[in-house]
């Protein structure tokens, strides 16, 4: 963090030369053939049939700066420069809500993840930070835009891997006054906040969750005991519906993982210079990800526009697969020197997310002190099910094993 710094007040203000630009290349965009016919038009990409009518409504329908006025109020949001070891100052953005009761409110820091943004905190915002029950937890609440994400600056050097994310986050919250608090996340946010947990818990972090428990299963030479309780141990109808969604995402759905940890740069082009291509390339994992949700094209529209015209663009924000793969961040989770039993952690589990793995795995991520399998949901929890979610996040820290001081 930087010393004497002071959050500086910040509004979504998107240039209206940047938005006529777009309109220009919409007016004159060239779509792909339909795909062939199918029981299942989704097994080649998102179909035209899909996507044509949110485009239509992007050209002529859409109301940029109503959504744009209503992220301006209902989020709170600043930036502030922060200090990241062998990588100079980053300007971070970030939600800063602080509870809305009086009293003691727990400080609580959310990570995003991809093709996530700091919004995705905008429908859990209100119940956290003012619960209606008088017995549950408010909380203050910091929602960040990660660097090269959102209205964060992006970083110049290579090298920005997990710990380097987990660092910007940790020294924000140092800077906003909060000593000790705790973390949930999903996705990227997910390898950030268990990093958060090893290098500043337990002084700092006090405690986690997530709704994207992505552990390895426990092999017998690091996790020998574990091993064996798996191995005895039969999975429920649950389990095993959960490992064939996860082999059939390996099967058909990965290959957007392969290429942004191989070549984000290269993909970069066709999002920074295609608005359909963006629209395509995230709308397909907004549809696909989850549970049925029913996108509305307003609410697509909004998610692209905060990739598309912030400060950070979609193309800078597909580095960190490229960075996390060379740090070999993705096997860290499952490297005993790294679970730290001292920092209870709170699991939800959707059956619709990516990667969905018996609950036993879970105990390799960290000391499991919370666990609640849902009925529907998937990847995007906090937009698709946000009142579940809430209620998975306030059991967690108000266990008696959550011991934070808190702010007044």
């Amino acid at each position: 963090m930087m010393a004497n710094a002071v959050p500086t007040p910040f509004q979504i203000a998107i240039p209206q030369d940047a938005l006529d630009a777009v309109q220009q290349k919409l007016a004159h965009a060239t779509l792909p053939p339909p795909p062939p016919e199918s029981d299942d038009p989704w097994q080649y990409g998102v179909p035209n049939a899909a996507l044509e009518p949110i485009l239509a409504h992007w050209k002529s329908g859409f109301d940029w700066r109503k959504e744009e006025a209503a992220l301006n109020a209902e989020l709170p949001q600043f930036t502030l420069p922060v200090a990241v070891q062998d990588h100079g100052v980053l300007e971070a953005h970030f939600v800063h809500q602080r509870a809305k009761r009086e009293g003691k409110a727990i400080p609580l820091l959310f990570v995003h993840g991809w093709p996530g943004h700091f919004a995705e905190v905008r429908k859990i915002l209100p119940l956290l930070t003012n619960p209606e029950n008088v017995g549950d937890p408010a909380f203050d609440v910091v929602s960040p835009s990660l660097p090269g994400f959102g209205f964060s600056s992006t970083p110049e050097k290579s090298g920005f891997a997990i710990s380097q994310y987990a660092e910007v986050c940790h020294n924000l919250m140092l800077a906003l006054g909060y000593t000790e608090y705790v973390v949930q996340g999903g996705d990227w946010g997910f390898y950030i906040c268990h990093r958060l947990v090893h290098l500043y818990g337990p002084k700092h972090v006090k405690a986690w969750h997530t709704n994207f428990p992505a552990a390895h299963p426990p092999w017998p030479r690091t996790w020998p005991r574990l091993c064996l309780a798996w191995m005895l141990t039969p999975y429920t109808p649950e389990e095993k519906a959960g490992l064939e969604r996860s082999l059939q995402w390996r099967d058909t759905g990965i290959g957007y993982f392969q290429l942004q940890c191989t070549k984000p740069q290269t993909l970069g082009y066709a999002l920074a210079d295609s608005p359909v291509g963006l629209l395509a390339w995230v709308y397909e994992k907004l549809v696909t990800w989850t549970d049925a949700y029913p996108w509305t094209p307003d609410e697509v529209l909004t998610w692209i526009h905060l990739y598309a015209f912030a400060r950070s663009t979609a193309a800078t924000s597909v580095r960190i697969y490229r960075e996390a793969a060379r740090a070999q961040d993705f096997d860290a989770v499952a490297d005993p020197a790294q679970h730290n039993a001292r920092v209870p952690l709170g699991v939800s589990i959707f059956p619709r997310e990516l990667a969905v793995v018996p609950a036993l795995w879970h105990r390799t991520l960290g000391n499991v002190v919370y666990s609640r399998r849902h009925s529907s949901g998937g990847h995007f929890a906090a937009f698709e099910r946000p009142g579940e979610l809430v209620e998975d996040i306030r059991r967690t820290f108000a266990l008696p094993e959550v011991k934070v001081k808190g702010k007044l």
